[in-house]
């Protein structure tokens, strides 16, 4: 049965915008630039670290701050037009900008003044600076503090923990991410290690924006996703954390069965909770047409599809959370374990993994997040739609920190995560997916990328800063030491001249996507003739990193290389063409052959008309940190940090990127002030002077 997303004739209303933020009253504060364009905050208080940091996002991506903030409004449509109208109807059938009113209101008053900053900060810069703002984008201004909150749920809760449900709210269902956490037993400096490497799309709502925030009892490095108030993954002196997508379920859609009057309900029937809404459409004119809407709420939320007589309604957890922003807002603050920790008890995240290590050794993995307590059942009935006529399948509650799988210090001296399920966090095993519910999290599972980071980690007994970071390049295609050797006997025995002269090919192949890897795109080309599943043996979860293996059909394999062979020479002229080659890093100006893939580095690419393809996501912030004294760091932001046009720093570290190179991270003043492009005192920067 397919749904269409609801829209019901109703009477209109005008849409109201967010009262200014109050100017923020702090101290002047400082913001050094390096010569990557990194901002680094100096600030008095926190009141004034937080209008700078706003400050800068806005001079490095103010067009994009004002988008999504005018998104996460519900009036999209409204400033630009109505190719905007979908998003808009799912930002407001999901009530976010009262709930942001809400979610302001409830804050603590030193947040609240944090995000007045903040809020304050972004119009500040753009009284001071409008020429360097689009004209469009300006209509969002002025920003009030709710949008702060908007924001953040429309991209935490409508997106990562929506899981593409409604599908339209998702559009980059491929994100994943990397992590790592060494403890000192396993590091050759005896110091702990922590490796963050976010996969996400490259833009939009999960464009990263780099920075040094300094306040008093606040010295945090890391980066935050554009728009956020406080940094998402970081590190201080003691301590740092990152975040992996985590395979929970914080979402259900609840199938209703239509009826005079309502929906039927434990036997009876409900009436909807409805609510009416105008939407504003900007046409092509300039004028602003209406756009009337009627929302439904059934008990398990929003309705979002409606077809005959039944509908669909999308329960999702955390929405009751308010106090993300003062969450993190602890964990960046935090000097210890014990610290951190309260912090994450708070469980105002909804979503995300969570991998951490500290200057006193320990590493810690948390399956984070607002998994519901689901009255019964398993993962796949969950997945489904949930019938939604009884009070037996509707949820309240979410499970507690200490009921969640978590992992510290484990004996074997490390934890990681590739998006896996929480089982093989460390390998063997020290969690048992019977200790949990059954819809807690999927079955255990390695897939490719998850295997090569188990592998690199099983293998090396003690490993250095630099291996670190050597190994978060790592393009080695695990498939192909699976199943190359294989598949090269089955030409031997199947094949032709013809096939044999490509196997050459393969054979001479490092195996890697390196970007002179020749042979890579040979490989992946029959990979993907065989849909991928070429194997004889499936994953077992006692062999994990020696399955899938053998070829199930040998015949057929050498027939899907044949067809590989002229697919690649019809598109690239040759069989052995360069990895790199083919697939680029494009910013601007700059095209540069691409190393990654699928792997372990992960690229995600996109086939355009000129034959090649062009990177569109995965390696975005990546952070390797050895917790000694001092504390030692190299990042990499490989799109660059700013996306404001005429920045010099759209696309500058592509380059490094591409010579899979990270940058040194400069903490100290005296280093900041040796790399520094320019300076900004906040109270002269409001007149527009710089030094």
């Amino acid at each position: 049965m397919r749904f269409v997303l609801l829209i019901v004739p109703t009477l209109a209303f005008a849409a109201c915008g967010p009262a200014p933020a109050k100017p923020a009253e702090s101290a002047p504060a400082e913001i050094l630039w390096d010569t990557w364009g990194v901002p680094h905050i100096l600030a008095a208080d926190a009141p004034g670290m937080f209008h700078a940091f706003g400050w800068a996002q806005m001079a490095a991506h103010g067009d994009l701050l004002l988008e999504l903030y005018g998104q996460a409004r519900g009036r999209a449509a409204e400033y630009w037009g109505a190719g905007h109208l979908q998003g808009d109807q799912y930002v407001r059938a999901m009530g976010v900008p009262a709930r942001a009113r809400d979610w302001y209101a409830a804050q603590s008053p030193p947040m609240r003044a944090g995000l007045d900053a903040f809020a304050a900060g972004i119009n500040d810069y753009a009284r001071a600076w409008p020429e360097r703002l689009d004209a469009g984008r300006r209509q969002v201004l002025p920003v009030g503090p709710e949008d702060i909150a908007a924001h953040v749920q429309r991209v935490i809760h409508l997106s990562f923990v929506a899981r593409g449900q409604p599908r339209a709210a998702m559009s980059w269902q491929g994100a994943g991410s990397n992590a790592w956490a060494v403890a000192p037993s396993r590091s050759a400096s005896g110091h702990a290690m922590l490796l963050a490497n976010p996969h996400l799309p490259w833009g939009g709502m999960t464009t990263w924006f780099e920075a040094h925030l300094q306040a008093p009892g606040v010295d945090a490095y890391g980066a935050a996703l554009v728009g956020f108030p406080l940094l998402g993954i970081a590190f201080n002196d003691h301590l740092g954390w990152t975040h992996t997508n985590n395979p929970m379920d914080g979402a259900d859609l609840y199938e209703l069965e239509l009826v005079e009057g309502g929906y039927r309900w434990d036997g009876g029937v409900r009436a909807f909770e409805q609510r009416q809404d105008t939407l504003r459409v900007r046409q092509e004119d300039g004028t602003l047409g209406a756009v009337p809407l009627t929302l439904l709420r059934s008990v398990h939320g929003p309705v979002l599809a409606r077809r005959e007589d039944r509908a669909v309604a999308l329960r999702l957890a955390g929405l009751d959370r308010p106090y993300l922003m003062e969450q993190y807002w602890e964990m960046v603050r935090a000097t210890s374990l014990e610290e951190f920790e309260a912090a994450l008890r708070r469980l105002q995240m909804p979503f995300f993994n969570v991998l951490y290590a500290d200057r006193d050794g320990h590493v810690l993995y948390l399956f984070g997040g607002c998994t519901p307590r689901r009255p019964h059942g398993d993962r796949a009935y969950w997945q489904g739609l949930v019938p939604g006529n009884t009070s037996a399948t509707l949820w309240t509650e979410c499970h507690d920190y200490d009921e969640l799988p978590r992992l510290l210090d484990p004996p074997g001296g490390w934890l990681q995560n590739a998006n896996d399920p929480p089982w093989t966090a460390t390998v063997p095993s020290l969690l048992d997916p019977a200790d949990f519910p059954p819809y807690l999290a999927p079955a255990p599972r390695l897939g490719f990328r998850q295997q090569r980071s188990v592998r690199m980690l099983t293998e090396d007994e003690s490993i250095t800063f630099e291996e670190l970071a050597a190994y978060k390049h790592s393009t080695r295609r695990e498939a192909a030491d699976r199943v190359l050797d294989d598949l090269l006997r089955a030409v031997e025995e199947h094949g032709g001249d013809a096939v044999k002269r490509v196997a050459a090919v393969l054979a001479a192949w490092d195996r890697r996507v390196d970007a002179d890897s020749r042979g890579a795109v040979l490989f992946d080309a029959w990979f993907a003739q065989t849909g991928g599943r070429p194997f004889l043996t499936p994953w077992q979860v006692d062999d994990p990193l020696g399955t899938p293996s053998g070829l199930a059909d040998p015949a057929a394999a050498v027939e899907a290389l044949e067809r590989a062979a002229i697919q690649v020479i019809s598109a690239h002229g040759s069989l052995d063409v360069a990895w790199g080659e083919v697939h680029r890093l494009r910013l601007g100006d700059r095209d540069l052959p691409a190393s990654g893939g699928r792997g372990f580095r992960t690229i995600w690419f996109r086939r355009s008309p000129d034959g090649r393809s062009y990177a569109r996501g995965g390696d975005s912030f990546v952070a390797v940190v050895e917790f000694g004294d001092p504390v030692r760091a190299r990042t990499l932001l490989g799109y660059g940090n700013a996306s404001q046009p005429g920045s010099p720093h759209v696309g500058d570290q592509l380059e490094l990127m591409a010579r899979q190179e990270l940058r040194p991270v400069w903490r100290t003043r005296a280093e900041v002030e040796a790399n520094l492009a320019r300076r900004e005192v906040m109270e002269a920067a409001a007149r527009g002077a710089t030094r």
